[in-house]
């Protein structure tokens, strides 16, 4: 296939596509099981079926480097002056594959079992009351920074003991940092990522001589604790899983919120209904996941050979992943476009599969279902004040903001 003719289908650039990218999907389904996409030197994978294998297959990985040099892909080896951010991001149990992740997780998860979440609930939903009443109590804003944002940035940086006073330029850094998750990315949003990186890694360097000095009750501390007890975790690997933590603990949750409000509104029916009935709030929160995912493309390099529907993917190639595409799937979904905060079956993945699955899932799900209860009960008449402008990234999907009023 030409690269001309699925560009005109795939677009991840083009305004029009981020703002609706879900028909382009229906046609690179119908196109086939893999598709290459030359702008982007990627093998794209549009069907559900094959995403949710792939993202359990070993011969896959986030990164290359435990087996192969740049060289040895045919990659150019990042500039210098990107250095910052990689050395960052690359040591992330996000972009780490055994044994390192298998360490790094390990310690992670002891933060995020499920009675320790559990233990979080009251908190959560404390907070949501308290940003909803706010809201309603000065008769309506900006859903995103005044509830969508300050939630889940809260709860990650109360687990990682980040006082509160700090807590303002976490959400900025995030965002820099994140920049780079993009297709392409400009110099501009690179430079941006690099001083980000740069700024989080000093700042957090800090708190964790802090912490060495004084222990708290926090998961930084934790880490401490554990690397002392020799489970071998670096320093750069403290810093690197705080800043993914944070990262992967909000922008997630920031989008769906935004994303899943934005999609009721224009709904009214099931919007009406969630309304009526609040039991619907945790199938609800599963559906809004679904229907606009907040992580539209997920990368892995192949480190051995595969082949899909007869095509082979050489080692070193690189493939993207369309959860976007994957959670419109009409082989999996019923009626994949329509909106139905009832369905049952809703294996989405949202929050991917194996060994990279969100170890933050089911806390997301807590504090995605606690601003909604928190506006259903203390804003029953919101409203939409204006259609809100998408932020023009098409990896991380989200909006600008979404201004509503108490009607």
């Amino acid at each position: 296939m030409a690269a001309l003719e699925l560009s005109q289908a795939f677009d991840p650039w083009d305004p029009a596509f981020v703002a609706d990218p879900y028909p382009a999907y229906a046609e690179l389904r119908a196109r086939g099981r893999v598709l290459y996409y030359e702008p982007s030197n990627q093998w794209l994978v549009p069907h559900h079926a094959d995403v949710s294998a792939l993202l359990r297959d070993r011969r896959l990985g986030r990164t290359y480097q435990h087996r192969f040099t740049h060289e040895d892909f045919g990659r150019t080896p990042p500039p210098p002056e990107h250095e910052p951010f990689h050395v960052l991001n690359d040591h992330g149990m996000l972009d780490l594959e055994p044994p390192d992740h298998t360490r790094i997780r390990r310690l992670v998860s002891k933060a995020f079992t499920p009675r320790t979440v559990e233990q979080l609930r009251p908190y959560v939903h404390g907070l949501a009351n308290e940003l909803v009443s706010a809201l309603v109590e000065a008769g309506g804003g900006d859903l995103l920074t005044d509830v969508a944002e300050p939630l889940p940035v809260a709860v990650i940086a109360e687990m990682l003991g980040i006082p509160e006073s700090d807590r303002a330029q976490l959400r900025p850094w995030s965002a820099d940092i994140c920049g780079m998750y993009e297709l392409n990315p400009s110099p501009e949003t690179a430079a941006k990522a690099v001083r980000a990186s740069v700024e989080f890694s000093d700042y957090l360097r800090e708190l964790i001589a802090a912490r060495r000095k004084e222990p708290g009750d926090d998961l930084i501390s934790g880490l401490i604790a554990a690397h002392d007890e020799g489970d071998r975790l670096t320093e750069q690997e403290m810093i690197s899983t705080a800043v993914l933590l944070l990262n992967a603990g909000h922008e997630a949750t920031v989008n769906a919120t935004v994303n899943g409000w934005w999609a009721l509104f224009r709904n009214p029916g099931q919007l009406a209904a969630l309304r009526a009935d609040h039991s619907l709030i945790p199938s609800a929160v599963e559906e809004l996941m679904r229907y606009d995912t907040p992580l539209q493309l997920f990368e892995r390099w192949v480190l051995d050979e595969i082949e899909i529907d007869g095509t082979k993917i050489p080692r070193g190639a690189e493939i993207a992943m369309l959860f976007g595409s994957a959670n419109h799937d009409p082989a999996v979904f019923t009626d994949p476009e329509r909106l139905d905060l009832t369905r049952k079956d809703n294996p989405h993945i949202s929050f991917s599969a194996g060994i990279h699955y969100c170890i933050g899932a089911p806390l997301a799900r807590i504090e995605l279902a606690a601003s909604m209860r928190a506006l259903l009960e203390r804003a029953p008449t919101l409203t939409l004040v204006a259609e809100p402008e998408r932020k023009p990234n098409f990896v991380i999907r989200g909006l600008k903001g979404l201004t509503v009023e108490i009607g």
